[in-house]
C-alpha cells in the first residue's frame, strides 16, 4: 500500500473517475473536503468536525447528541466553566474509567496490547492519558520539576526525537499494571489540584506551555483543564468501543 506522510500534495486535488476502495484519510487537514457522486459501503469518518453535511443532510447536530448520549461526560468535559463543573466532570470520568477496567480485567493480558483497526491498543490508550495528565497538568499547571513520566505516550504527530527529549520511551511494551500504577499516581495529582481549585484560579496563566514541541501560546488553568477532561473522555469513548470488538473473540 502505498502510503504520503507530511504532504501538501493533494490539496485541492481532484480525484475522477478512481478506485479509491480501502483509502484510508489519517490525522489531516480535511477542511472543505467534498465527496460527491461516489458509491460504496461500510464508509467510515472520524474526527473533529465543525460541519458535516452527508447527502445534503447537515448531520452534525445529530451525531453530536447521539455521541454525549451515549457518552454524557463528553459534554460534562466540554461545557465545564466553574471549578465545582469541572470536579464533577473528573468524578464522572473516574466511575467510567473504573467500569471500563473490570470489562478490560476480563481479557486475557495480550489482547490489551492489541490494536483494533490500527488505532491505539488498551494500553497504549492509557500511556497516552498519562502523557496528558503530564503535559497540561503536570508541567503547565503545576510546573513540575520532573513532570513527564517515562511510559508517557504523545500524539502521533511529534516527532520521536522530541518524545525522547522529553524523556519518553515510546518503544516500551510495559504491562497494563505498570501503565496504571503511573496513571493512579497522576490522577491522584490531579484530584488534590481539583479539590482545592477555585473559580478565581482557572484564568491564571501558566508559567510553561504543556511540551517544548508545542506552539508557543497563551495558556491557561481553564484550557489545560479542558484539555484533560476532553482527552479522558474521548479516548474512553474509543476505548469501550474497541474493547466490545476485542471481547467480541
Amino acid at each position: 500500500m502505498d502510503e504520503y506522510s507530511e504532504t501538501d500534495r493533494f490539496r485541492g486535488a481532484r480525484i475522477h473517475l478512481s478506485d479509491l476502495a480501502g483509502l484510508e484519510i489519517r490525522d489531516c487537514e480535511v477542511s472543505g473536503l467534498k465527496i460527491v457522486d461516489c458509491y460504496g459501503e461500510q464508509i467510515s469518518i472520524g474526527g473533529g468536525f465543525d460541519r458535516v453535511v452527508v447527502n445534503d443532510v447537515d448531520v452534525t447536530a445529530f451525531v453530536e447528541g447521539e455521541l454525549d448520549r451515549q457518552h454524557p461526560a463528553r459534554a460534562l468535559a466540554r461545557e465545564a466553566v466553574t471549578a465545582e463543573d469541572y470536579r464533577a466532570a473528573w468524578s464522572v470520568i473516574g466511575d467510567d474509567w473504573r467500569r471500563t477496567f473490570e470489562r478490560a480485567g476480563r481479557l486475557p493480558q495480550d489482547l490489551l496490547h492489541e490494536r483494533v483497526d490500527d488505532e491505539w491498543s488498551f494500553v497504549e490508550t492509557h500511556r497516552h492519558l498519562l502523557f496528558a495528565a503530564d503535559a497540561w497538568v503536570g508541567n503547565a499547571v503545576l510546573e513540575e520539576d520532573d513532570p513527564y513520566h517515562p511510559l508517557g505516550f504523545p500524539a502521533g504527530a511529534m516527532p520521536e526525537a522530541d518524545a525522547a527529549g522529553l524523556g519518553l520511551r515510546l518503544s516500551a511494551r510495559p504491562s497494563l499494571e505498570e501503565v496504571l500504577a503511573a496513571r493512579r499516581d497522576r490522577t491522584s495529582s490531579v484530584q488534590r489540584f481539583l479539590d482545592s481549585l477555585t473559580d478565581d484560579e482557572l484564568d491564571r496563566v501558566c508559567g510553561r506551555k504543556p511540551a517544548d514541541p508545542y506552539p508557543d501560546d497563551r495558556y491557561v488553568v481553564r484550557r489545560c483543564l479542558t484539555v484533560v477532561l476532553k482527552e479522558e473522555a474521548e479516548h474512553h469513548r474509543y476505548a469501550v468501543r474497541d474493547l466490545a470488538v476485542l471481547e467480541s473473540r
